[in-house]
This record gives C-alpha cells, sequence and structure tokens, in this order.
C-alpha cells in the first residue's frame, strides 16, 4: 500500500463510527476553513497560512448549509436519552481488507461537567497504528470534545496530533457569531453543529424506531459537512471481538458543499440495548473496505 492509502487507513480509525467519515474526509480534502483568531500577534501570523487564499474565513452563521440554500434544522427526531455515563470506556480494532488490527481505538465519555457556563460531556477519543502499518505510518492522536449535554452539539473540539514524528494542537471554539476567545482560535460554524465525537453521541441518542433521515452540520476541525443518517435495518446480527449484537444498522452519507461525497459508504451499527454502544463501523472506501469492531466495553 502507498504511504498515502496508509495515511487515509489510519485516518478513518481515528474516531470511530461517525468520527471516521468524517477524519477520512479531511484527509482527503486537505487544509483548514472556517477559522479566526484575535490572540496574540504571534498567533495570529501562525493563522494566516491557513485563513488566507481560498481557504479563507468564511461566515457560515446565515444558517444554511453551503450551496445548498435550505435551511438547516437540528431534526426533532425523537430523543431516546444520551446513553452516556461517566467513566464509559470503548476500545476498538481496525481492519481493512485482509489485514486485521491495523490500529487501536479507545472512545471515553471523562466527564460531565460545566463549561463556558454550559453543562457538557467531555468526551475523549485515542487512536494509535499497529505494526505492521505503523513502521510505515506512525499515528498517536487524541481528540478532546466538550459537547452540549442535551443536544450534543460542540462548544470546543481539540485536536492533540502526532502523526508520523510531526505534532500539532489545535483547540477550536465553536461560535456562530461573536469575536474569537482570548484562550482558543475560533470557528464560526452553523447553529446546531456538533464535532465528530459530539455526532457519535448523538447518533446513539436518536429513537430509531422511525425517526426518518436524521441531518446535523460537523465541524471535523478543517471543514464543515452535512452529515445525514437514516434507518436501513433494525434487527442485523453482528459478531465482533467483545461478542454477538443484535443492532440498529444506519447509513451515514456525507455532504460536501452540498455535494455528496459518492466515492466512499459508511454504516454504522448501534446495539439494541440500553446502552446503544456503537459495536461496528464498515466503511466502503475507494481504495479499500474497513471494519471497526468493538472489542471491549468498560
Amino acid at each position: 500500500m502507498s504511504p498515502k492509502t496508509n495515511a487515509g487507513i489510519a485516518l478513518l480509525a481515528v474516531a470511530v463510527c461517525s468520527a471516521a467519515t468524517i477524519v477520512w474526509l479531511r484527509n482527503h480534502n486537505g487544509r483548514p476553513s472556517a477559522i479566526f483568531s484575535h490572540r496574540t500577534a504571534e498567533a495570529v501570523e501562525k493563522q494566516k497560512v491557513a485563513t488566507t487564499g481560498p481557504f479563507a474565513t468564511k461566515d457560515f452563521s446565515s444558517k444554511k448549509v453551503p450551496a445548498t440554500g435550505k435551511p438547516v434544522r437540528d431534526v426533532k427526531a425523537e430523543i431516546a436519552g444520551v446513553p452516556l455515563k461517566t467513566g464509559e470506556v470503548l476500545e476498538f480494532t481496525a481492519s481493512v481488507s485482509k489485514l486485521s488490527n491495523v490500529a487501536s481505538l479507545q472512545v471515553s465519555v471523562v466527564e460531565r461537567r460545566s463549561f463556558l457556563g454550559k453543562t457538557v460531556w467531555h468526551l475523549q477519543a485515542t487512536a494509535h497504528t499497529e505494526n505492521p502499518l505503523r513502521m510505515v505510518f506512525a499515528l498517536d492522536d487524541q481528540f478532546d470534545s466538550y459537547s452540549d449535554a442535551g443536544a450534543l452539539t460542540s462548544l470546543q473540539y481539540e485536536m492533540h496530533l502526532n502523526e508520523r514524528g510531526q505534532k500539532v494542537e489545535s483547540v477550536q471554539r465553536m461560535m456562530t457569531s461573536g469575536r474569537a476567545p482570548a484562550d482558543a482560535a475560533a470557528a464560526m460554524v452553523l447553529p446546531g453543529t456538533r464535532d465528530p465525537l459530539g455526532m457519535l453521541e448523538y447518533l446513539r441518542s436518536i429513537d430509531w424506531v422511525n425517526p426518518g433521515e436524521v441531518r446535523s452540520p460537523v465541524y471535523d476541525g478543517r471543514k464543515l459537512y452535512d452529515v445525514r443518517a437514516r434507518l436501513t435495518g433494525s434487527a442485523e446480527k453482528v459478531t465482533v471481538p467483545a461478542g454477538n449484537y443484535t443492532t440498529s444498522k444506519i447509513e451515514l452519507r456525507v455532504f460536501d458543499n452540498g455535494t455528496e461525497m459518492k466515492d466512499s459508504h459508511f454504516f454504522l451499527y448501534l446495539a439494541n440495548n440500553s446502552t446503544r454502544s456503537p459495536v461496528l463501523l464498515e466503511a466502503l472506501l475507494p481504495f479499500a473496505d474497513a471494519r471497526v469492531e468493538l472489542v471491549k466495553s468498560q
């Protein structure tokens, strides 16, 4: 496999389930957008690299998905209740085609706390590539999400990346208007925007009996996407290292600037139990098919 393919596989595995969708698109499309900051002069100069030319700051606060002209509504699908508990740890393994365990993943609910005057969930994901992939693409990444405790919309998203020895630290405050804070960069996003981890947990909170299509803007730390999810199976039998499950099969479709990314397909399987844990992600990509499977749930 080429280094570019390895990078896509590793980044696919990084954030599991819906997060995997967005992170792979980040790698596919490249550079950041929609960022602004008024921190120190030095910080602003560094930020200019990502906010000039064709990738200049955009204001998405008009409540419309870019290039579609259709109002964004945080779909009022019936919420079955957010099944999150402090201390929850989900461990996953990622396989690509005939290569098993190319990456190990962990998604945690760190705590429920006050943040910027609101009650939030602190969500965290870590990812590490494993041999033999690690020999050509060493990746040790951490993602932190501070998401509203009710709607799971994003207040702050952090990326602490260490990929092939290159480290990137990004702390971004989600804003729909106003000035950037002094202690973080800011991303201008649509109202109701979720980050990848918040989106994953949001999908767990939906009553999938008859919600129709669930839509949400999702900001991956670099770009804003329109993610649409719908139920395609309500009693799918799934076997993963963690055990045998009866699941709800959710199809995820991703739109970039109004155009669907049709070369990739994603299916998320949620356990039909009280935790509604993500147990499997299937990703059909141009270069390979991938599976992210639950290994252990604590």
